[in-house]
């Protein structure tokens, strides 16, 4: 995984193994979900106002990945 953050914009990139070519589809809470789209697998995503939601957050941090949801841990 590569994570990359910008804090003059408060996004989050991360990748899951190379940076690819990859569809971008945006949930409701910020969040791009990075698609391959020959096989639909997620390869990526981006969220937005990083952060201002991990500064929110206590103990963990959930991300609105639609059916690809996760968590991150503090």
């Amino acid at each position: 995984m590569k994570l990359h953050f910008d804090p003059k914009s408060d996004v989050l990139y991360c990748s899951l193994g190379e940076p690819q070519e990859a569809i971008g589809v945006e949930t409701e809470g910020g969040v791009i979900v990075r698609l391959n789209p020959e096989t639909d697998e997620v390869v990526g995503f981006t969220i937005l106002d990083f952060a201002r939601r991990f500064e929110q957050c206590t103990n963990t941090l959930s991300i609105p990945m639609g059916k690809h949801a996760t968590t991150i841990s503090r």
